[in-house]
């Protein structure tokens, strides 16, 4: 991997259907050039976890496979990216996933976070992860996630050493109930009705770029950082 850069960067938006890798791939930006991913599931699952009062209500909408509606979502991206640590840039994992929401995030961007932090901030950066649909079926029936550290495995792709056991710290793997098949379909669904407008959105401003998801990983991460390069 090629050595960071503290340059100030984005927001970086990664845009792509559940499976596409938006998670791994946020992890690597958000390493290579340090800033913050802002992952609106990873914050969604923390508040279930905390048996939160939005835990409570995202716990049973997400079982359902169907999407947190913004009344929710909109102000917990809003107080997360207020936060110091933001100031040099982040990446939005997840968000937005409708193009009420996109619309949202600009209103944001132009009127709040841009005037009131650091200025030349730089621009906002989306780049949509283009996914086979099997591929997608392949990597998400398949995944399965360490309850004990978070560590994420595929039993297609990238099995753990042991069948169902974690490599670092030998805890059985589980599968998380929105990676069940029948909620893999639901979501699928829904990001094809609510999310595949929100690239139509960028794309129709000149501001979406894609790359190729169905890549190996890290075939897919160099695309990527020469596409926020070429932006900054």
């Amino acid at each position: 991997m090629v050595e960071g850069t503290s340059r100030i960067v984005g927001p970086v938006i990664l845009l792509g259907p559940p499976g596409a890798g938006k998670g791994t791939q946020s992890k690597r930006v958000e390493q290579h050039y340090h800033i913050p991913q802002v992952s609106t599931g990873d914050i969604l699952r923390q508040n279930v976890k905390a048996d939160t009062v939005l835990g409570h209500v995202a716990k049973e909408i997400m079982a359902r496979g169907q999407l947190v509606p913004d009344e929710l979502v909109n102000p917990m991206v809003a107080e997360r990216v207020r936060e110091p640590d933001c100031d040099h840039g982040f990446i939005l994992d997840g968000f937005p996933r409708t193009a009420a929401q996109a619309g949202w995030l600009d209103a944001f961007l132009e009127h709040e976070f841009f005037d009131n932090l650091q200025p030349h901030h730089g621009l906002l950066i989306v780049i949509q992860l283009a996914v086979d649909y099997n591929e997608l079926l392949l990597r998400l029936t398949g995944r399965r996630s360490c309850p004990t550290c978070g560590r994420i495995y595929n039993v297609h792709l990238q099995p753990p050493k042991v069948d169902e056991l974690c490599d670092l710290d030998g805890s059985r793997l589980i599968i998380r109930p929105d990676d069940r098949e029948d909620v893999i379909r639901e979501r699928l669904n829904a990001y094809a009705q609510l999310t595949q407008p929100v690239a139509d959105y960028y794309r129709s401003t000149g501001r979406l770029k894609s790359v190729n998801g169905d890549l190996p990983v890290d075939q897919v991460t160099p695309q990527i950082f020469c596409l926020i390069d070429n932006t900054l």
